[in-house]
């Protein structure tokens, strides 16, 4: 339940890991209408939790959870691959490059009919998986249990984060947001020893954003490209 009047599976809740303060919303993808959202009806970009929750409201839903799902350009547009209900947007950016998105292996977040997965980005490539929805961003953080093997424990580089891991039956989705700057060591152990998720993928930093009604948390700030999220029919 993830709210008055809402059906939905949707549990999110404040946790704590090695001292450190997260918050985690844990999806269903068997039963939870689960999302990537971009350009609004107006051919404008979303932006904003708030501009989905109003489109949404017209054919009677709403948004449950909301979170960013991936790096943009200025335009907002995805850095890389972007899938929305079954049409490619952007396709995939298998090389390396600057910055963490392009700090190899990085991943992709695809939505399929009853499940969702983490795939890193070159697998990925090689299945082309029929994904409903997909967005790519990096770096993963955890790659079949093992950490990105360029994270370094004693890192100095810290940041708000937030990311998404996936179960290997792809039937467990769990998004999660640091509710303090921590470092990638740090966000990619809270998927796999705190969460016992086996892939886990890094959407962004500094400009990660929540939105969790059931916490009475909805994040505002500077406007967002790629949206993840899970809506709801309003109950009646």
């Amino acid at each position: 339940m993830s709210g008055l009047g809402v059906q939905a599976d949707v549990t999110c809740s404040e946790r704590r890991f090695d001292g450190l303060a997260y918050t985690a919303c844990e999806v269903d993808p068997r039963a939870d209408d689960l999302r990537l959202f971009l350009d609004a009806p107006s051919g404008e970009r979303y932006g904003q939790f708030s501009t989905i929750d109003a489109t949404l409201a017209a054919d009677g839903k709403t948004l449950v959870f909301g979170m960013n799902a991936g790096m943009y350009h200025a335009d907002r547009a995805p850095v890389g691959h972007y899938v929305e209900d079954g049409r490619e947007i952007m396709r995939v950016i298998p090389n390396a490059g600057p910055g963490n998105f392009g700090l190899l292996p990085n991943g992709i977040f695809c939505i399929q009919s009853d499940r969702a997965d983490v795939i890193e980005t070159l697998r990925y490539d090689a299945a082309r998986p029929d994904c409903r929805y997909a967005t790519q961003s990096g770096p993963m953080l955890v790659i079949d249990g093992e950490l990105h093997p360029r994270f370094l424990e004693d890192s100095d580089s810290r940041y708000v984060r937030n990311g998404v891991g996936t179960s290997a039956d792809g039937t467990r989705v769990v998004f999660v947001i640091s509710d303090q700057a921590v470092t990638f060591h740090e966000f990619g152990r809270i998927f796999r020893d705190d969460l016992g998720l086996p892939q886990a993928l890094f959407l962004d930093g500094s400009v990660s954003r929540l939105h969790a009604p059931q916490l009475n948390r909805s994040d505002f700030g500077r406007w967002l490209g790629p949206i993840v999220g899970v809506v709801a029919p309003i109950a009646p």
